[in-house]
């Protein structure tokens, strides 16, 4: 057998191959599998044991044969317990505060705090900086926007920074400019943080550009009008007060999100949250897999979801679907 490709999910190399095995042939009986895979008698009844208590085998009739879950339903399981429990080590993670807090004081008054205005250089080195902040914020997100549209692009890369910050609790409020909301896709991403939890407001008047993480720090581009050169990242200072204060004046002055128009038979309010993802990514995402991937489900759900929206907007294809769908306000 070659790469242990079941090994994210915590499946050993032995244990993958009695799986394997088992979908090859369903119904061996447990007692021979040591002599079909030259194991010793009791490796195979753990290791079997085991597979039956992640979902992937499960006993048959009287419990003398094997027999394995259909992959799509036991990964799907293990995805799951997966997830949860890097989500759980996650939470620990951006709870250790304290660890950072005991050791430094551990230095005393030798070394202070880190203060002051740090100099970023570059698209990617500040991509790479909001990722880090995004991923340790443990409270609170604020933000100012001011792009006209999203690329598909940066959806695909922000939407799972900005979900995993939700489902872990962390608050975000991010004002963008009216003139975004235009734009489909970028409207439908926006309306999807908000009905994750997100509190999204629209201007018409500003071009300030602005993140803070937890009110510790913010970032500011040196030129609004051209990110690429450069960004300044300030820490616990009175600058990062400031910014805080200008974010909450913009605030206050935005309004809020506005719902999208229904229309057309069933409103956008009748779709379910899948259903709309599903058809943002009909709109931005090319593939199939690279759909289903998006969205976390398999190709074959992916394909189901689409042909169930075609049959409801009476679509005879995909790009008619996204048309129709654009046209009653679903996206």
């Amino acid at each position: 057998m070659g790469e242990n490709e079941m090994a994210v999910f915590g499946v050993s190399e032995a244990e993958e191959e009695i799986y394997r095995h088992f979908l090859r042939n369903p119904g061996t009986a447990a007692d021979d599998l040591h002599l079909l895979l030259h194991n010793e008698p009791g490796q195979a009844r753990a290791r079997i044991g085991r597979l039956e208590e992640l979902g992937l085998l499960r006993a048959d009739g009287d419990g003398r044969r094997i027999v394995p879950v259909d992959p799509e339903t036991a990964l799907s399981r293990l995805v799951d317990l997966r997830l949860h429990t890097l989500h759980q080590e996650l939470q620990r993670v951006t709870r250790s505060r304290h660890v950072i807090d005991g050791l430094r004081a551990e230095q005393g008054a030798r070394t202070p705090p880190p203060q002051g205005i740090e100099q970023l250089e570059g698209l990617a080195q500040i991509r790479n900086r909001i990722d880090d902040l995004a991923f340790f914020a443990r409270d609170e997100i604020l933000s100012v926007e001011p792009y006209t549209r999203l690329s598909p692009e940066n959806i695909a890369r922000s939407r799972p920074l900005d979900l995993r910050c939700l489902r872990r609790g962390v608050r975000i409020r991010n004002v963008v400019s009216s003139v975004a909301l235009q734009d489909p896709p970028t409207a439908a991403y926006l309306r999807e943080l908000s009905e994750h939890g997100a509190s999204i407001r629209v201007t018409t008047d500003t071009t300030e550009r602005l993140l803070v993480y937890d009110r510790r720090a913010a970032l500011v581009p040196l030129d609004p009008r051209d990110t690429s050169r450069g960004a300044l990242l300030a820490h616990r200072s009175g600058l990062v007060s400031n910014i805080i204060a200008l974010f909450e004046k913009i605030w206050d002055q935005a309004e809020e999100l506005p719902l999208a128009d229904g229309g057309n038979g069933t409103s956008r309010g009748d779709l379910s949250a899948m259903e709309r993802r599903v058809l943002v990514a009909m709109c931005t995402v090319g593939k199939d897999e690279a759909g289903a991937r998006e969205l976390g489900v398999s190709v074959r759900t992916y394909r189901r979801h689409v042909a169930e929206l075609m049959q409801t907007l009476g679509a005879a294809s995909r790009a008619q679907a996204a048309l129709l769908a654009r046209e009653r306000g679903w996206i």
